[in-house]
């Protein structure tokens, strides 16, 4: 299951993933976590020391790597060189699992022991002034959504990501990539605008969006987020001190977090796992073809020397039945 972690900077969404991603640690599951966002935090959200955090690999200064062992023997990809963010998978393209080692997560994972379990953790690498505004910096959140282009997962397995703030996805079709997308927000006007930019988006592409509103103090806070995104509020999240610790370095256990914190988190996997009954992979290989010709159109012919178009495989569609149970399975699995 692909969860995505968004909302307007600030608004706790780091903190909230983290979380959700210790939830699912403590439950047994397997997880990968993917940092996406362009303020680097989600390591230091799970424990990790700045030491430890700078050492971890970039997705971005991999994306060479990524890109040769994704496209595998596709005939339709000449070579990595021409494969964009948006390329989407065909017949002889390697695909990954959340389980599965392959070389992308040798060359990009590295595990974080949680007191519950363990998770796999990626991060895009850091982002610079000058990363910002050019094609560099869509390239960092590019490996991310080549990554979740070639993705097959299942039932109880789950990529957390915690996005970039604002509405960045919406330049390349990632908010697409995901079962369910929890939007972060705070009781204010601007707590809730991003969440307008989203529904309005989602809509057109079948996107299952639900609000988690945080920083939630009273009654008057919880009215007002229900006047303003209705029944799309699932839960809310108040003050804590196990976060306010865990912020500080010193993280108590995690089954020391407050009850109704721990319910909250129980509340959004619930909605997570709910979402499996509601997957159309058809759909989903669609929207990655329709995507891929915005981009192909707009830039990614001109900057390739390529058409891009034709990389599209019309008989392919992604689903947990090309890894599992086909003949030609050894070509399309991901192998370490």
């Amino acid at each position: 299951m692909k969860i995505a972690f968004v909302g307007k900077g600030g608004s706790g969404k780091t903190t909230l993933s983290s979380l959700f991603i210790r939830r699912l640690a403590a439950a047994g599951a397997p997880v990968v976590a993917v940092d996406a966002d362009i303020n680097q935090h989600l390591g230091a959200a799970l424990g990790l020391d700045e030491t430890e955090t700078a050492a971890l690999p970039a997705m971005g200064e991999q994306l060479s790597l990524i890109k040769d062992y994704l496209r595998g023997s596709n005939p339709r990809i000449t070579s990595a060189r021409t494969m964009i963010k948006t390329t989407p998978p065909g017949e002889g393209s390697r695909l990954l699992r959340v389980c599965d080692p392959n070389p992308v997560y040798d060359a990009c994972a590295r595990p974080v022991e949680l007191d519950g379990g363990a998770v796999r953790l990626m991060v895009t690498g850091p982002f610079t002034d000058s990363d910002l505004g050019v094609a560099c910096y869509h390239s960092k959140t590019g490996a991310v959504e080549l990554f979740l282009n070639h993705l097959v997962d299942g039932p109880d397995e789950y990529v957390v990501v915690d996005m970039t703030a604002g509405s960045d996805s919406f330049a390349s079709g990632m908010f697409t990539r995901f079962d369910i997308t929890f939007l972060v927000a705070e009781p204010t006007l601007k707590g809730v605008s991003v969440y307008r930019q989203y529904k309005e988006y989602a809509r057109d592409f079948g996107v299952v969006l639900k609000v988690v509103g945080n920083k939630v103090q009273g009654q008057d806070d919880l009215d007002f987020l229900r006047a303003e995104v209705g029944d799309d509020l699932l839960v809310t999240v108040g003050h804590s001190n196990w976060v306010r610790a865990m912020e500080k370095g010193r993280p108590p256990r995690f089954e020391l977090l407050e009850d109704a914190n721990h319910l909250a988190l129980r509340r959004l996997h619930t909605a997570v796992d709910a979402t499996y009954e509601l997957r159309d992979w058809e759909r989903y290989t669609r929207q990655m073809a329709h995507f891929h010709l915005k981009n192909a159109q707009s830039w990614g012919n001109e900057r390739t020397g390529a058409d891009l178009a034709a990389q599209i495989d019309p008989g392919f569609v992604l689903d947990e039945s090309v890894v599992a149970g086909t003949e030609d399975n050894s070509r399309l699995t991901a192998t370490a």
